[in-house]
């Protein structure tokens, strides 16, 4: 059997694999263009989910959790409450503390962000159950159409932005304060 050199045998080496390529519509120039198409794609998919840090309100379908989800680890770490106000959200950052109101009875909750989700398109919001309770949705229903509203928002500095809910708290606790008087 004849040697061959390293020389041949590297460019054996780079003609199969430009064949072989080929054949299977993978070309170098093909293949550092998909390497470069790569990270858009997944700023792309960043942006369908990037936190919102405005702190403005927003209108969708909330759902609670299923009770399977009990003590399940969430997004932050602690174990899932069923009678916690405990939310998850897509894009309100961890730990966001907001107002939650059932557009359709009026009834409003106070819930910490802790997990991501729903992921169930067209929802905004995952609740507790008892949170769910609290608002007037029921397991009949299951989703009902609600109005997040940001409290606090935790920024990525570590700092803290007051939501478009700030405002209503303090008049909240104003008034809750008088009451006891």
């Amino acid at each position: 059997m004849p040697k061959i050199s390293r020389f041949k045998s590297l460019a054996i080496s780079v003609m199969v694999w430009s064949v072989g390529g080929s054949a299977i519509g993978v070309t170098p120039l093909a293949r550092a263009a998909a390497q470069e198409e790569a990270p858009s794609q997944h700023a792309a998919a960043l942006a369908k989910h990037r936190p919102d840090l405005s702190g403005h309100k927003r209108v969708g379908k909330a759902s609670f959790y299923s009770k399977k989800f009990a003590g399940k680890k969430m997004a932050d770490g602690t174990a899932m409450k069923l009678k916690g106000n405990n939310a998850a959200s897509k894009t309100l950052p961890l730990g966001t503390t907001a107002k939650v109101t059932n557009i359709g009875t009026g009834q409003t909750a106070v819930v910490t962000i802790q997990d991501r989700g729903p992921h169930v398109n067209g929802r905004i919001v995952d609740l507790s159950p008892s949170t769910a309770q609290k608002i007037g949705i029921t397991q009949d229903e299951g989703v009902a159409k609600v109005e997040v509203a940001p409290v606090a928002v935790p920024m990525p500095d570590g700092s803290v932005k007051a939501g478009v809910a700030a405002q209503d708290a303090k008049t909240d606790r104003r008034s809750s304060d008088v009451r006891a008087k």
